[in-house]
């Protein structure tokens, strides 16, 4: 007889949601992004939910995993995620370089697609033990708020193009400004306002890799001006060479708190070498999402000394292994982080009870879901508040998901005419024939 309830059910929904016309190094986000959930069903009846990334490949990785997960005991969880790792569809044409040069068409072997069914395992585990699933995770909930950082982005305007980007009229600030173009530091510092005004937060984070980088830290030196208390930090991934970051940032240290992803592998020396490089010519702490997405990456960075910060996002970790990895920064000195991309509420309750596992004195939490705030897929969904996620006093990951939302995203995911990120569509209103360059901001050619 079973010790725990066993998993009766396991769907997969491919779902799309609205977005703006957000710049980066990789281009123009659509008018729209895709997620992939998972949906389990147990033997007391209980409903578990999980969230990754978008596309055909992991979607129908999780689809592989239907029978490996169905009739399983949810007390059993970590096996059978590991039965997933090894024994689900693998994606092909894994060149091994992960992200590391920013490629998306390399994200999908950088995702965990297991991740949002070891969420929805973990969701059920939760309810079943009367548990938040943060009090699951390593040595179980370290801290009932997260703190999390306001995410600013230059924004294009949707004018120049004839695609169907969302418009929004009244309410806040923030809503309104959100669907708007913003490209000088002026609009930027308007941008931060409507942030802070509406979310309560303290700390920013700018996206580069769009102008040129002197251009970008004009932006950073306003925003700074403007909340002088304000940790500011940026993101340009990677697109600025070694001798660039170190020209641009050497005058920034009262200024930065830390600077992600500055540069990149270049001349025949690794992105770990570069970094570490760049460390010790400017003294400016480093995190990265790029060149510690995995164990052995992670191991050559600090062992190069090349990060101060990883931003472990769970989706490239899994949940248990992002902890595992906060606990080993914590153990040595260093800050854990969470990267993120566009998403739905499932996966922000993900980095909310992951953050609420990881020891120490972690960083404050990146999170897209501000531009996706008033799409949730789920009731009683996580808020920002006055700067901070507070984990609920519910089990589980605290939110029920809403199946009539579900189906309605799904619905919008079938009209796509593309299932997989491409950042190129905006960008030929932009520049006409424009193609991705790692060494390039977006709009220099």
């Amino acid at each position: 007889m079973a010790k725990s309830p066993v998993v009766t059910d396991m769907k997969v929904y491919p779902v799309a949601g609205y977005d703006s016309m957000l710049m980066s190094l990789t281009g123009a986000h659509a008018p729209w992004f895709t997620r992939n959930l998972v949906i389990l069903k147990d033997s007391l009846g209980n409903t578990g939910i999980g969230e990754v990334h978008g596309g055909a490949d992991i979607c129908k990785a999780l689809e592989s995993y239907i029978p490996l997960v169905v009739g399983q005991e949810i007390g059993n969880y970590k096996n059978i995620v590991k039965s997933l790792t090894y024994g689900g569809y693998k994606i092909k044409g894994n060149d091994g370089q992960g992200i590391q040069l920013l490629s998306l068409s390399n994200l999908k072997f950088i995702v965990h697609a297991e991740t949002a069914v070891e969420c929805a395992l973990l969701d059920l585990l939760g309810k079943f033990l009367e548990l938040p699933v943060c009090s699951l995770l390593g040595d179980g909930k370290q801290r009932d708020e997260i703190v999390t950082l306001g995410y600013l982005f230059y924004v294009s305007d949707k004018g120049r193009t004839d695609l169907p980007y969302i418009e929004e009229q009244g309410g806040d600030a923030w809503q309104r400004l959100r669907r708007k173009a913003a490209m000088t530091p002026e609009e930027l510092v308007e941008q931060a306002h409507a942030v802070k005004e509406r979310y309560g937060v303290k700390d920013f984070k700018l996206k580069g890799g769009v102008l040129r980088g002197e251009d970008e830290m004009e932006a950073v030196r306003a925003i700074k001006k403007a909340f002088p208390d304000a940790r500011v930090n940026i993101d340009p991934n990677g697109a600025w060479s070694l001798d660039e970051a170190v020209s641009i940032c050497t005058n920034m240290k009262d200024i930065l708190t830390y600077v992600e992803d500055p540069c990149k592998a270049e001349k025949g020396f690794s992105g770990r070498e570069v970094l570490s490089e760049f460390k010790m010519a400017t003294g400016i702490p480093v995190a990265t999402n790029m060149i510690a997405t995995d164990w052995r990456q992670l191991h050559h960075s600090i062992v190069s000394k090349a990060v101060d910060i990883v931003l472990a996002d769970p989706h490239f970790w899994t949940m248990n292994g992002s902890v595992r990895c906060g606990q080993v920064l914590n153990d040595w000195g260093m800050t854990w982080g969470c990267h993120s991309n566009n998403h739905f509420d499932i996966s922000l309750a993900i980095f909310a009870h992951t953050a609420a596992a990881c020891p120490g004195n972690i960083t404050a939490m990146d999170t897209h879901w501000i531009w996706q705030d008033g799409q949730d897929l789920c009731r009683d969904t996580l808020k920002i508040k006055n700067g901070v996620i507070k984990i609920p006093d519910r089990p589980g990951l605290g939110i029920d998901i809403d199946m009539e939302r579900v189906l309605s995203a799904n619905a919008l995911y079938n009209k796509l005419s593309y299932h997989d990120r491409n950042d190129e569509i905006g960008m030929q209103y932009l520049i006409p024939g424009w193609q991705f360059d790692p060494n390039s901001p977006c709009l220099i050619r």
